[in-house]
């Protein structure tokens, strides 16, 4: 029977089960080859040929693709169809091809949904593979890493405590910088608004805004102070007021087009909370499940077909009413013939999501996203009716202006509305019956709640405030409080979050469908970038190697060349480009530029990356002194330093005298740091101090005798200014046993090194991903973390007992199988289960009280917690401990290498 080659085992068991017995469908694990992480994998002296290897794990899935092969020589390559997809089927046959014997037949299929209709008329249809998109991908491996193995180490040479940098992961890590630069450069402007309740001869009250004042139409800053509010409601509240138009207009508004990659992450990211690899990963599962079609795409045309099974599930579920006479057409944007299949949209539009059999809650939340914009795309425009009242005073002096929207049909609105993300919002209020001509009564009192809420504040000083005024900091109302003034300030660009920059670079044309979740991941996997709230926050490293490249490699951090570069690699994929000529004009400069580097010494790129930063890092100081002045001793100059774990300092010229020290991303009102007694603990002294590499904390002395005593560096995250006797001693006590392992009953370690958080066992260390985490972390969560690091991130995360839903503070609570028995696991808590507790009787609120449990274990930055008292024999043992764990973490260079190649 003929071989059927697919990437995933779940793929393949739904693609057999449409099949059936007269194929053989096996599966080869995603990629079987790769680029070897060291020198001479792309030559570019040699047409920049390349020198595959089969991955270790590979070789078993192969070896049985072989052996089924001698039964039948038919080969059947049937992978994603996408530029990927192809590009692992070239793998497979290049592989493949010395154990297939002459006049065997290989070929090449593709289905862009998973449903049995697809997939058999997908083996009507064969082909040959595609060379334009496999030199793409070729063309874009080599790309990544001749820029990922080349610059790299520039940066580790050049940079003191830098990671990996990316052809496209740098370029989008500039894009959060540049835009931290502009929050922190942005200054805000104040603007005042007055509005007035007002009321129809009828008693119907509407809410108005002032538009005119002393005849002229106001701009939004010509109110910019308190006193020119003050005297802009004491002349509204002064003059009676009229209806002086009203005008009614007809408005619609059409449904969003269905979902491609970008606009998929997007919405899952602002209604869901799904980061960009999770839901790429959720979509992935349901696409082999056969629930939808293939999830990378830029395209957003549906077949035609589809088209009208979506119109006859409108009709069946909604009415005649909400269907359009003909069917929506959505023009798509795809330029390339890598991603010009359909948009992502359901295989079967009658499977509404309450009937989707799935047991996990993220692909059901999914796939009621994806249903829903599908449908609604189809269906009729939602009709409204906007009204805008003017209303003026008799003497012309003063104008004001209500607006209104009244919904007529709803359309596709009572299926699904695309989401937004920052202030996009629109005016939806409902306005009373309104005559043109009839009085504008004030409503006396209806702003007096909001001056007492205001009035809880500081009170504000308005020397020019009128008799007998409302005046509370930022607002001012009349006597009656029935005009009122709000104070506003302008604010600066919002930060990203995974939706907006998504959403921005596929605006500039940086990076592919099939990319997205990567490049995002990956900054924040190199700590370039934090999330806090669902906003991507750049940390000290990730600026100073943007200010790097910046620096040194403008052109490759440039979004015009990268997106170009982009182009290029679509234009190979049609057949237009030859992709050793892309690389050779590439090599050619980039070479070049990285030949520039070479004299560099550390000390000069410090000097030029603290000059490029000095607006930020030296901000103009109020009474208008020198900015670089040290603030402690008053004599050294501040500049920028680097500390051996990477991060980046502002100090003191004068060290050691002078040991001052502040982070380098609040420069403003930063507490200086310098040497304090914190406490004492078993009759040592416990002493915060600040060194050449930042601060640390100190047991004791330095004596003759114990010349260099237990010590622990403050870690990143940790404010030093604000460290506490008992954090001082969780530190002090590092590492720490978590218990014996279960294979050998060697003890399990976690501490904090060089290279950040860690659990260790034997010789092997895994980093973890917070540093609260090493002084809460059990066994189940360390054995998974080490065996993790093992397999160096490619085994499949083991799958979940059960799934009890949410979490209150978001996240799914999962119940898992440890080698310690079960347990839920909720984000990075992971709670044992009771002994008389089974995985199949747990419920959610068990599971809430063991998270919450397992939680208040878990000492807070900050929180005062009691640390367990220790001899000096202890401490000093301690000390023994960490000294012979300490050189261990230098082996991790080879890993960062590596990970540096696989780039994009």
């Amino acid at each position: 029977m003929p071989v059927v080659i697919v990437e995933s085992p779940a793929k393949a068991k739904t693609i057999e089960k449409y099949l059936g017995s007269d194929y053989r469908v096996l599966a080869s694990f995603g990629h079987v080859r790769d680029l070897p992480p060291k020198d001479g994998s792309v030559d570019p002296d040699q047409d920049f040929s390349m020198k595959w290897e089969v991955a270790s794990d590979s070789k078993k899935h192969l070896k049985a693709i072989k052996d089924a092969l001698k039964d039948d020589q038919n080969l059947i390559l049937a992978t994603d169809p996408d530029r990927e997809g192809e590009a692992i089927s070239w793998h497979l046959l290049e592989t493949l091809t010395p154990s297939l014997k002459k006049g065997s037949e290989v070929s090449r299929v593709t289905f862009n949904a998973i449903t049995k209709a697809a997939v058999s008329e997908a083996m009507q249809q064969p082909r040959q593979i595609d060379q334009a998109l496999v030199d793409a991908y070729l063309a874009r491996r080599a790309l990544d890493y001749l820029v990922g193995f080349n610059l790299s180490p520039v940066l580790w040479r050049k940079l003191p405590g830098a990671k990996s940098a990316g052809r496209v992961q740098s370029v989008c890590l500039r894009l959060i910088v540049d835009r931290e630069m502009e929050i922190e450069a942005f200054k805000p402007r104040e603007y005042w608004s007055v509005h007035a309740r007002l009321a129809t001869p009828g008693g119907d009250e509407y809410d108005a805004q002032l538009t005119s004042l002393a005849g002229n139409k106001l701009e939004r800053f010509d109110l910019a102070t308190a006193e020119q509010a003050a005297m802009a409601v004491s002349a509204v509240s002064s003059r009676d007021l009229a209806v002086s138009s009203v005008t009614a207009k007809p408005a619609s508004r059409n449904p969003w087009p269905p979902f491609m990659t970008s606009t998929l992450q997007q919405e899952a990211s602002r209604k869901l909370g799904m980061g960009a690899r999770a839901c790429m990963s959720t979509a992935q599962r349901l696409y082999e499940a056969g629930y939808i079609t293939y999830m990378r795409t830029d395209g957003i045309d549906m077949a035609p077909e589809a088209v009208m099974s979506a119109r006859d599930a409108i009709k069946a579920k909604f009415g005649e009413k909400y269907l359009p006479k003909s069917p929506r057409m959505y023009k798509n944007k795809a330029k390339n013939a890598q991603e010009a299949h359909e948009c992502i949209r359901p295989t079967d539009m009658m499977l509404s999501p309450d009937k989707l059999k799935v047991s996990a809650d993220d692909q059901r939340k999914l796939y009621d996203l994806i249903w829903k914009r599908t449908i609604a795309s189809q269906m009729e425009a939602a009709r409204m009716e906007r009204t805008t009242v003017e209303i003026a005073s008799g003497d012309g002096q003063v104008g004001l202006r209500a607006t209104g929207q009244v919904m007529q049909f709803d359309g596709f609105l009572k299926v699904y509305d695309q989401g937004r993300d920052d202030d996009e919002g629109e005016d939806s209020n409902r306005l009373p019956q309104i005559s043109e001509g009839e009085a504008a009564a004030k409503v006396g009192g209806a702003f007096t709640a909001e001056y007492e809420k205001a009035s809880g504040d500081e009170d504000a000083v308005i020397e020019s405030a009128a008799q007998g005024q409302l005046v509370a900091k930022g607002f001012v109302a009349d006597e009656a409080a029935a005009i009122g003034a709000r104070q506003h300030f302008t604010q600066p660009p919002p930060r990203y979050t995974e939706a907006t920059l998504v959403k921005r670079m596929e605006e500039l044309g940086i990076g592919r469908p099939s990319t997205y979740a990567s490049i995002v991941t990956t900054i924040q996997d190199r700590e370039y970038v934090r999330k806090d709230k669902n906003r991507l926050i750049p940390e000290d490293k990730g600026r100073l190697v943007t200010t790097f490249l910046i620096k040194y490699f403008p052109r490759y951090v440039s979004y015009d060349f990268t997106a170009d570069l982009e182009n290029e690699l679509d234009e190979i994929s049609a057949g237009d480009l030859i992709w050793r000529d892309v690389l050779g004009r590439f090599w050619k400069d980039f070479s070049k530029a990285l030949e520039g580097t070479s004299e560099l010494r550390i000390s000069e790129v410090l000097d030029a990356i603290d000059d490029a930063l000095a607006p930020h890092l030296y901000p103009p100081r109020a009474d208008g002194g020198d900015p670089r002045l040290c603030p402690l001793c008053n004599q050294g100059r501040l500049n920028l330093k680097t500390a051996r774990s990477g991060g980046a300092f502002i100090g003191c010229s004068n060290y050691p005298e002078c040991r001052y020290t502040r982070p380098l991303s609040a420069p403003d009102g930063e507490e200086a740091v310098s040497d304090r007694v914190l406490g004492e603990d078993a009759g040592d002294q416990i002493s915060l101090k600040v060194g050449r590499f930042g601060p640390y904390v100190q047991r004791g002395e330095a004596t003759e005798e114990v010349p260099k005593p237990p010590r622990a560096s403050i870690p990143k995250g940790w404010d030093a200014a604000s460290i506490e006797l008992d954090q001082a001693l969780q530190l002090l006590s590092l590492p720490r046993p978590v218990g014996p392992h279960p294979d050998d009953g060697e003890m399990i370690e976690a501490g904090i090194g060089r290279y950040g958080p860690f659990v260790k066992h034997g010789k092997k260390y895994a980093n973890l991903p917070d540093v609260d985490e090493v002084f809460t972390i059990g066994m189940n969560r360390a054995v998974e973390v080490l065996a993790a690091k093992q397999t160096r991130g490619r085994a499949a995360a083991a799958a979940p007992l059960r799934e009890l839903g949410d979490h209150p503070d978001g996240g799914a609570i999962q119940v898992m199988n440890g080698r310690y028995g079960p347990y839920v696991k909720w984000e990075k808590i992971n709670a044992t289960l009771p002994r008389d507790v089974t995985p199949e009787d747990v419920t959610v609120e068990q599971a809430l009280e063991l998270i919450a449990a397992k939680a208040a274990k878990s000492p807070k930055k900050g929180a005062k917690k009691a640390s367990p008292k220790k001899s000096a024999d202890t401490a000093a043992k301690k000390t023994a401990t960490r000294k012979t764990t300490a050189k261990k973490p230098a082996a991790k260079k080879a890993t960062t290498k590596k990970a540096a190649t696989k780039d994009e």
